[in-house]
């Protein structure tokens, strides 16, 4: 069965909606569980087709796990299994997040080299590099990656990027060696905040979270807790975009601004009103936005996750906007979509030249990833008919209740199965 997406474009979006937990920090969560004997509970959890599958690859490692509505709790074993060499594994990329919980339990770890969004090359060098500074030795072999290790040990290791997959899986490792461990240029996104919070919260010793340089000292054991996951950035700033670019008023709360200060000011720059709260922001957009340029770079700058909704406010904005993508260098396979769409967009390099139009044209459409079919829905309410988006799926993986939250906002928009 496959499920498309009908929307007609024209409607303004308007009114409030609040985000769940991200998708980008639960499924790291429900990983971290590993490290800690005994029952952990996360709260605030997105429902989405990722954390099932994530329920899946902890269950094959030995664990016991539930998901009720927004709530996951994972019984962890005293034994597990080293191996998560299976299908679920290899079904989406946060699944080799288990590697380093793995190798610092048991020992070795064996994890399918994973899939999920075609967006380009996403190797695992620095996170082998990293476990080798620990202690471990890795190699990829039968289409996994494998780690070994008697003992894991303090070190000091320094990534070329600040990766935040490595970022996470040298946490997750570093916390049970043996001595201190300096992370440099580390991710300083808000998710691995969440992370850290919540190994700090099962007995580990993390400081410098948020900054470029994360300070480890192992400890012996960890013990399960309660966490709350935090608001899911990217899916307010989609919120944030369809709002702007549809000349819409919608308020977004379960989301710390702050987490979102660059992309909100763009939206500022093109022309809306952004009010910020504590806990959520309004946007209204009552003309054409204007042109406003966009480059994707690791947080604090422009996320790579909303590059697309970029994209799709540029398409229909005043002037000409020039998107720049230093992140993923397959992510504009999105702009073939919105050509179909009418957009007048040229890609040269890791550059996209977009020149806004005051509406964009109906026509079918296909999602390639997560943000690529959102961003895809988004530009379709900017259209002149009605829009088809296939391959729906991808947008499940990400976004909770998507099409019922269009609805409940003022689009045109259904689900059909065929």
């Amino acid at each position: 069965m496959k499920d498309r997406f009908i929307v007609s474009g024209g409607a303004q979006l308007v009114g409030s909606v609040k985000v769940n937990g991200a998708k980008n920090s639960v499924l790291k969560l429900m990983a971290a569980a590993l490290l800690a004997e005994g029952t952990t509970i996360l709260r605030n959890c997105p429902e989405i087709l990722d954390v099932p599958l994530m329920q899946k690859v902890l269950e094959g490692l030995g664990c016991e796990v539930t998901v009720a509505g927004s709530v996951v709790t994972i019984t962890t074993p005293p034994e597990l299994s080293p191996d998560a060499d299976f299908d679920a594994v290899r079904q989406f990329r946060a699944s080799v997040c288990v590697l380093g919980p793995l190798t610092a339990r048991c020992g070795r770890a064996v994890v399918a080299l994973p899939g999920g969004d075609a967006i380009g090359s996403r190797p695992l060098d620095m996170h082998q590099s990293g476990l080798e500074k620990l202690g471990a030795t890795t190699r990829i072999s039968h289409g996994a990656v494998v780690a070994e290790a008697a003992s894991l040990r303090g070190a000091h290791i320094s990534l070329d990027f600040p990766s935040v997959g490595a970022t996470e899986n040298i946490l997750t490792a570093a916390v049970l060696a043996s001595g201190q461990t300096v992370l440099n240029n580390a991710a300083r996104e808000p998710e691995i905040v969440d992370l850290c919070n919540m190994l700090n919260e099962m007995g580990a010793q993390i400081s410098g979270a948020g900054t470029s340089v994360i300070t480890i000292d192992g400890v012996a054991a960890l013990h399960p807790t309660e966490h709350e996951v935090i608001g899911d950035r990217i899916v307010a700033g989609t919120w944030a975009y369809a709002a702007a670019m549809t000349c819409g008023d919608v308020t977004v709360g379960g989301i710390a601004p702050r987490n979102l200060h660059l992309p909100l000011e763009k939206l500022r720059v093109a022309g809306a009103s952004v009010e910020t709260y504590d806990n959520g922001f309004r946007v209204r957009m009552d003309h054409r936005p204007q042109a406003v340029d966009y480059q994707t770079l690791p947080f604090p700058g422009f996320p790579t996750d909303l590059q697309p909704m970029a994209i799709g406010i540029a398409a229909v904005s005043e002037g000409t906007s020039v998107i720049t993508e230093n992140i993923f260098e397959s992510r504009f396979r999105f702009v073939d979509e919105m050509l179909r769409l009418g957009a007048d967009a040229n890609v040269d390099g890791h550059h996209v030249v977009l020149r806004g139009m005051p509406r964009l044209s109906s026509t079918d459409v296909w999602a390639s990833d997560i943000r690529a079919g959102a961003g895809l829905v988004l530009a379709a309410l900017c259209a002149d008919g009605e829009t088809t988006v296939h391959d729906v799926h991808h947008i499940d993986r990400g976004y909770p209740k998507f099409v019922e939250i269009l609805q409940n906002l003022g689009a045109d928009i259904r689900r059909v199965t065929s």
